[in-house]
């Protein structure tokens, strides 16, 4: 069946547009929904799926492994755009990867069923990461095509219009999947947007025959591209694409170390509770709101005052970025005070972060089309989606340098291979040989373990650094001491080693109490301490939630809080080097260096336009 492959002659939109659209709506509420429980779920919920004993990941390595997924989402839109631009075209391409992603999302929902749930989480998203990532070139590309000389000038209104989908899709995910999770569980929780994903296909293939289809150029792809037009075009816009990079490594961690931060909110505004994953549902209403509101308001009354040119939008967008994480910096810095802000102060940085998004997301996506060779269109889409890729690379990258791993938790998984096979039934303690190496000296650890898995560990010289904890206890009337107050009341104390102890305020819920361990070294996986945790005047979680009755499930009986309203947990490693608003500084001062930088790049860029006949 042969299908059009030149635009409608008309001044109106063109017909395939509500059928991408509403195709897109679909397809972000599923993805979406899926990214905005992944760290939570694998700091949280992970472990629990196999039964047992499973493997507990950090919360810095969660943000290491969502933005590693993020980033890998981001680079496979290369592979997409060369398959559709050389061999068999857009809408196939999009057609046969969507189905790719369908099976992603049902590995996901396969997750504890049967097998190893690690693989299948492993397995679901490498395949999300070639359907949502191999697509995402194309779809874009594809509505630029459904437009020709007579309403190239809708262009901006359907961008628009495509990224409102986006958020409209996204609003309703982000604000059911966190639900789901929390009551229904990660099958349902991963299994409604596969069932949005597949509707998603369904109805582009329905649009079949109201698209324009362009041709794949085949060999004359190469033509373009390393000919002196195409070449000149790519070195153009590869430097814009590298300054927008440091745009997304800030804006996705909307998704990762937000979420974290909300955790740690008074999560009641306005008369209402929020689940930590929910707050980000404030992102795609604002976008909502903003569209129209930049469209017809903000953009021609600026355009009033001076040209308001694409690049000027993106640097404003920079700025506006540079103060959204200034904010959470400050919010970050009551709470690394022990405060517990509302949760409105991180709304307010969405609302920043959000008009950013427009400035930056929207206005590249458009300009990154127009400036793109006629047969180059998916390809320089991949390029800007690469962006992406590169920016949550860079996150990951720093959360996995920051990251200490555990010696005793890596001496217990070694120790564990030459274990009787009933150490995952019967109660057991396994003694580590610590630093030296040497069980029955006075480094060693002691491993306890119950449930099938580590429960606990015991430090060497513990009794030190519980009596320190007492101290510490017993100075908390209200809320823990400052930092400056508590390192006052643990001077002169050591451990064995000679190191001093040290105390820092984490939190209104956690303080954490450490020394250099046996190495004598800070921040390294042999460092030493006693975490306590405050009990939260919060209401509790229902017995109700998945987890709780996961828990019971598996016969495990939740630890009574003491009587002291404080429970302690030692720790041999596994702390982060760069921790609560030092973290956010870093990124503050990157994008701040990076929009100095950005403007005299945009005063020298020469644009050049190519639109379809």
């Amino acid at each position: 069946m042969s299908f059009r492959t030149t635009a409608v002659e008309t001044d109106r939109m063109p017909p395939g547009i509500p059928y991408i659209v509403g195709n897109e709506a679909a397809e972000r509420f599923s993805f979406y929904g899926m990214k905005s429980i992944l760290v939570v779920f694998m700091a949280s919920y992970l472990h629990w799926m196999d039964g047992k004993g499973g493997k507990v990941i950090s919360k810095t390595e969660a943000v290491e492994y969502y933005h590693q997924f993020s980033s890998w989402v981001y680079f496979t839109p290369l592979l997409g755009a060369l398959l559709a631009d050389i061999f068999i075209g857009k809408y196939r391409t999009i057609l046969i990867l969507s189905v790719v992603y369908c099976i992603g999302h049902a590995a996901l929902a396969c997750m504890g069923s049967y097998g190893n749930s690690g693989w299948w989480m492993f397995s679901g998203l490498l395949l999300i990461c070639l359907g949502a990532g191999g697509i995402k070139p194309c779809v874009s590309a594809h509505v630029g095509d459904q437009f020709g000389k007579g309403n190239h000038h809708l262009l901006t209104k359907i961008y628009n219009w495509f990224y409102f989908s986006i958020n409209f899709g996204s609003f309703f995910s982000t604000l059911l999947t966190p639900w789901l999770l929390e009551w229904y569980g990660p099958h349902w929780a991963f299994g409604v947007p596969g069932v949005l994903m597949a509707i998603a296909t369904l109805m582009f293939w329905l649009g079949r025959n109201k698209f324009v289809h362009i041709p794949p150029a085949g060999k004359a792809f190469f033509s373009e591209v390393f000919s002196r037009e195409g070449l000149i075009a790519l070195c153009k816009l590869i430097p814009l694409f590298a300054f927008i990079a440091v745009f997304w490594s800030l804006y996705d961690q909307t998704g990762s170390t937000w979420v974290l931060q909300a955790e740690q909110m008074n999560l009641h505004f306005m008369g209402m509770h929020f689940l930590a994953s929910q707050v980000q549902g404030v992102n795609p209403i604002l976008v909502l709101l903003y569209i129209p509101l930049f469209t017809f308001v903000i953009y021609p009354a600026l355009n009033r005052v001076f040209p308001l040119t694409p690049l000027r939008k993106i640097g404003f967008g920079m700025i506006l970025m540079t103060a959204s994480f200034t904010l959470i910096m400050m919010i970050q810095g009551w709470i690394d005070a022990g405060q517990r802000p509302s949760v409105g102060w991180q709304i307010l940085a969405y609302v920043v972060i959000t008009a950013s998004e427009i400035l930056v997301a929207i206005v590249g996506l458009e300009f990154a089309y127009t400036q793109a060779p006629k047969t180059m269109k998916s390809l320089v889409m991949s390029l800007f989606w690469l962006s992406v890729w590169g920016g949550n690379q860079f996150t990951a990258q720093v959360n996995h340098a920051i990251s200490v791993p555990s010696a005793a938790d890596q001496q217990f998984e070694a120790a564990t291979l030459s274990l009787p096979t009933d150490w995952q039934t019967e109660p057991r303690n396994v003694v580590l040989p610590g630093y030296d190496g040497k069980p029955g000296t006075a480094d060693d650890f002691v491993a306890r373990c119950k449930s099938g898995g580590l429960d606990s560990i015991e430090i060497p010289d513990r009794k030190t650094f519980l009596e320190a904890a007492a101290k510490i206890e017993s100075m908390s009337g209200d809320g823990f001491p400052l930092s400056v107050k508590g390192r006052e009341a643990l001077a002169g104390l050591k451990d064995q080693w000679g190191n001093p102890l040290v105390y820092d305020l984490i939190d209104s819920a956690h303080a954490r109490i450490s020394s250099a361990g046996p190495d004598k070294q800070r921040n390294t996986a042999w460092d030493l301490g006693v975490m306590i945790e405050r009990a939260s005047s919060d209401e509790p979680t229902s017995d109700q939630s998945w987890l709780a009755r996961r828990k019971r499930e598996l016969g495990i009986v939740e630890a009574v809080k003491p009587a002291s309203g404080f429970t302690r947990k030692e720790f041999c490693g596994g702390q982060t080097k760069l921790e609560g608003a030092a973290y956010f500084r870093f990124f503050t001062w990157l994008v701040l260096g990076t929009t100095v930088l950005f403007i005299p790049f945009a005063m020298l860029y020469r644009p050049r336009t190519y639109l379809h006949d």
